[in-house]
């Protein structure tokens, strides 16, 4: 058989497996194995646990579990809302302010987990609740818990982001520092929105009051004194300051990422221990299992990936369709776009981490030999991933939303993301017009990216 005959039956058996329901790394290693066995040498099969152990031994790798473990000690403490309730205190005098502590929220937890659905859960967990019965209508809470949540995988330490620079090789400390400026600039995007669509709420809720006396919580003004202000910073402050310590030890060079995941670890531990007394072997026990349930799971579909990656490469698949792209000699913004487009349609389907590990091999020669910052499309594919996660038909954010606010509709969830899904799309032009957005910090940080 051809390789374009070998290729298209990888990727069927790959969509059937995955559409009858076997998890998604079961089905990328049991599609490997049943090619492996078919059209590479015997020998080969031999040799699968020795291939996925050589692929996964990567001490970057060695990073997300205790990325895990930082976020799953801080996602299952009171961190996120005492988080929450600071922002809100300090922002409740901005229109909408309660809509933009939730996405400052969102961000600033997000950059001390690392993990989208734990800041769905954690912020959303607070912040939904507070927002409905402050007037806000559920489509609104939804929409803006699920796209925070989504700047988990943007904002550094993001577990996407070290996947993409394992499979680009790439320093990751460039690419951690190239996601910080979108990340802000989609931070003041939902900003704005939450304003905006804050003024329309309270606009329709006011009409109905001077019309009918029907009275909403939403024209309800809150107040907060300076004492209140301040008395919520004592349990905020140090981790924010664990935020900081770590990003000045990866970035200063006083560690590598994995010595700094393994910090930024113990000193979660330490802080939920003091701030909240989560010392016992009964409270830890939750931690560990949701660090180890997570790891297991993500390293699984990470290794496996990797093994899927390697019997594509082994039979020229991937190779052949990044000489066939090549080959077409599409103008290099007509090729970012259907590369992209092929990424949004993958989203609906599948998690960042497959889409990276599956679709590396194949998209980054082409876009090499069109002269593109790598770094840079990293990002841009990073926030294209974003809109998988709050899209249906599969957006995972959208189901963890549902966990925590079931009372809201799942119609009235989708539609509340939609006008954020436009934002990241508006956020992916502006980052191809003004590349420097993204590229400018780790330029400044760590000098020019002679590899470009």
């Amino acid at each position: 058989m051809s390789v374009f005959g070998i290729g298209v039956a990888y990727g069927l058996s790959t969509l059937f497996a995955m559409f009858a329901g076997m998890p998604i790394a079961f089905a990328l290693g049991a599609v490997a194995v049943v090619f492996m066995a078919i059209y590479m040498p015997t020998a080969s099969l031999d040799t699968v646990t020795q291939n996925v152990y050589e692929e996964m031994a990567s001490i970057t790798l060695l990073s997300i579990p205790l990325f895990i473990l930082k976020g799953a000690a801080i996602g299952r403490s009171r961190a996120g809302q005492d988080l929450y309730s600071a922002l809100h205190a300090w922002l409740h005098r901005v229109p909408g302010g309660l809509g933009v502590a939730n996405v400052f929220a969102c961000a600033l937890f997000a950059a001390m987990a690392g993990s989208s659905p734990a800041t769905c859960s954690a912020i959303g967990s607070a912040g939904i609740p507070e927002m409905r019965k402050r007037g806000y209508s559920g489509g609104f809470a939804a929409g803006i818990i699920a796209a925070g949540g989504t700047l988990g995988i943007l904002l550094p330490p993001s577990i996407t982001m070290i996947l993409f620079a394992i499979a680009a090789e790439k320093s990751l400390g460039r690419l951690f520092l190239a996601g910080i400026g979108p990340g802000l600039l989609l931070v003041t995007l939902f900003g704005v929105y939450a304003v905006v669509r804050f003024r329309q709420e309270y606009a329709r809720a006011k009409v109905a009051y001077e019309k009918s006396g029907a009275w909403s919580d939403i024209l309800t003004k809150d107040d907060f004194t300076m004492a209140q202000r301040f008395s919520v910073l004592p349990r905020v402050i140090p981790f924010v300051l664990l935020l900081t310590g770590v990003m000045v030890a990866l970035y200063g060079g006083f560690a590598t990422p994995s010595e700094t995941a393994g910090l930024g670890g113990i000193l979660a531990l330490v802080l939920i221990a003091i701030i909240y007394q989560v010392w016992s072997p009964a409270d830890l026990a939750p931690i560990m299992k949701a660090t180890l349930r997570e790891s297991t799971m993500l390293m699984l579909i990470i290794g496996m990936s990797l093994l899927y990656s390697y019997v594509m490469s082994y039979l020229h698949i991937s190779q052949s369709v990044a000489e066939y792209i090549v080959s077409l000699h599409l103008p290099r913004w007509e090729l970012l776009f259907a590369i992209l487009l092929m990424v949004v349609v993958l989203g609906f389907f599948l998690p960042p981490v497959s889409i990276i590990l599956m679709t590396a091999p194949i998209i980054l020669p082409p876009l090499r030999a069109a002269n593109f910052d790598i770094i840079w499309f990293g990002v841009v594919m990073t926030i294209v991933m974003e809109m998988g996660l709050i899209h249906p038909p599969v957006g995972l954010n959208i189901f963890v939303i549902r966990n925590v606010a079931p009372d809201i509709p799942l119609r009235e969830v989708i539609w509340g993301t939609l006008p954020f899904v436009l934002l990241m799309m508006a956020a992916v032009v502006l980052l191809c017009f003004v590349p420097q957005i993204s590229t400018a910090l780790p330029d400044l940080v760590m000098g020019p990216d002679l590899s470009r």
